[in-house]
């Protein structure tokens, strides 16, 4: 009896059960399609590392004695849909028995659902599997926070280390006496600690940039030799993970939401593509650098151990379980009702603004950016300027490497843009130009000035900001964690305010004029 196997393009997973033995009558199924291609505009670097990576687990499963069809774009008999070439397969291979492990995506669960129905109804077998990736089920978070009135990822987070026993004194006290050690993890980077060049994986992709741009397929960013700078292999994956140990653990928490004009990585680790594409499993990752860490106790204070596991155990699992939690309904929330479009420096970096400039410009060309330069400056401008989220979300979903609409869609529609209206996020994440200027070096150079609030040469964040506050006020008067802000607001004079949302208004009606 035959059986297909069906691989999608995050399912890279080395360590998978399935691949403990191999058998002439299983057929493992990898393709790249228009399908993947074409439901937002992505970055070339996304789509050409997604393709490289799973050639790349392809090859690795040949080379185990494992049976592999992979259909590159141009192939022949690639249909360009999932459905379709699942059926062909089927069809001409005589197969009996159809498997495949979970999407992490919606559309894509559904879609497989659909197809098993459809074909357990003609004799074909279906058997579905778990990813073995995450450490925590789709389930985990709604039964974690059953009857209780409000989710908080602190608490969430604290039972996952108590749970798996991570950075635990006796099982029961948290390592070096606190859970969090966010507030260490504020500083601004000047230039006083060195840092390593980053590792690079420069390497010929050139087959793959002229089979995308042949098939016609839309894409954002650029590529060239110089930049295309991804890991797409396990082994690369691997060596990634040991370069942040040896030469970045040591300042990561210290510069993790610090941003600079002159670094486009600073301290961070680069590991999300090989872990959202699963070529690394969060456990080896979390215990390769607290094994590390252990060994050079006397060189990295746990603070920057901490704020690195909190993001992997900690937000990346809470992220997933607030996807299937709530989807498919999420993906249309728009609590704060904004209708506005993203600008079009978005897809360029024209703009004066220097913050922007640079947190698009890096976006651009290397597909990446760090969390709170997504957070709180391209993400707190679409805010301000109340962009509607579905812009906001096919914009993120397409130019990260790392964006999967299970992590995606969670940080940009919950976190940043505060769509869902307080689910992931207590607050807006929003600010004026002082945050930006105390965790960056962007205003320095900068068109505008971060001390003016009204001129023609004022921060744009200054006067959007008071005009958000004040536009949204209605959803926010219940919400304790703004009442500060609010109580602000409320005891401006008016002809300041007014003075404040006129320039904010002239932002918001034409913003590629700033």
């Amino acid at each position: 009896m035959k059986t297909l196997r069906l691989i999608l393009g995050d399912q890279l997973n080395h360590k998978h059960s399935w691949y403990d033995t191999s058998n002439k009558d299983v057929l493992y199924f990898i393709a790249e399609m228009r399908q993947e291609t074409d439901y937002v505009v992505h970055h070339i670097q996304k789509t050409v590392a997604f393709f490289e990576a799973m050639k790349e687990f392809g090859i690795w499963l040949q080379e185990r004695g494992h049976e592999v069809i992979y259909y590159t774009l141009d192939h022949k008999d690639n249909k360009q849909d999932l459905i379709e070439n699942l059926e062909h397969l089927i069809e001409n291979h005589a197969i009996k028995k159809f498997e495949y492990q979970l999407p992490d995506e919606y559309r894509l669960d559904e879609q497989l659902q659909n197809f098993s129905t459809k074909i357990a109804n003609s004799s074909i077998e279906v058997e579905s599997y778990d990813t073995e990736h995450f450490l925590t089920t789709r389930t985990s978070l709604a039964k974690f926070y059953k009857g209780k009135k409000e989710m908080t990822m602190e608490y969430f987070y604290r039972d996952m280390r108590k749970k798996h026993d991570i950075l635990m004194v006796n099982d029961k006290s948290p390592e070096g006496g606190k859970w969090n050690f966010d507030k260490s993890n504020r500083n601004t980077w000047k230039g006083e600690d060195k840092i390593p060049h980053e590792r690079g994986f420069r390497k010929d992709v050139s087959s793959t940039v002229t089979r995308i741009k042949e098939s016609g397929v839309s894409y954002i960013g650029t590529l060239s030799e110089e930049n295309f700078n991804w890991p797409t292999s396990r082994k690369d994956c691997l060596s990634v993970l040991n370069y942040f140990c040896e030469n970045l653990l040591v300042h990561f928490g210290d510069y993790q939401d610090a941003m600079h004009t002159e670094h486009v990585y600073l301290y961070h680790s680069r590991l999300s593509f090989a872990l959202n594409s699963k070529m690394l499993h969060p456990r080896e990752v979390i215990d390769s650098v607290i094994s590390y860490w252990q060994i050079h106790k006397d060189e990295i204070h746990i603070s920057q151990v901490e704020g690195f596991v909190r993001q992997i155990l900690g937000w990346r699992e809470y992220m997933r379980g607030i996807y299937w939690k709530e989807m498919p309904s999420y993906r249309r929330s728009n609590k704060l009702d904004n209708q506005n479009k993203l600008p079009q420096f978005y897809w360029s970096g024209n703009t004066k603004m220097n913050c922007l400039h640079h947190a698009i410009k890096q976006s651009l060309d290397h597909a990446y950016a760090h969390h709170i330069q997504r957070l709180m400056i391209t993400g707190n401008f679409a805010l301000l300027t109340q962009c509607h989220p579905d812009e906001v979300d096919a914009w993120y979903l397409g130019i990260y490497i790392d964006a999967i609409e299970w992590v995606e869609i969670t940080n940009t529609r919950g976190m940043s843009q505060f769509a869902d209206g307080g689910i992931v996020a207590t607050k807006p994440y929003v600010s004026s130009g002082s945050y930006i200027n105390k965790m960056s070096n962007y205003c320095k150079d900068c068109h505008y000035k971060i001390s003016k609030k009204t001129e023609e040469d004022a921060c744009p964040f200054n006067s959007l900001y008071w005009n958000f506050l004040d536009d949204k006020k209605e959803h926010f008067k219940e919400n304790q964690r703004m009442n500060m802000m609010m109580s602000m607001l409320a005891k401006m004079p008016a002809e300041k305010l007014a003075a404040l949302k006129d320039r904010a208004a002239k932002i918001i009606e034409n913003p590629d004029n700033f």
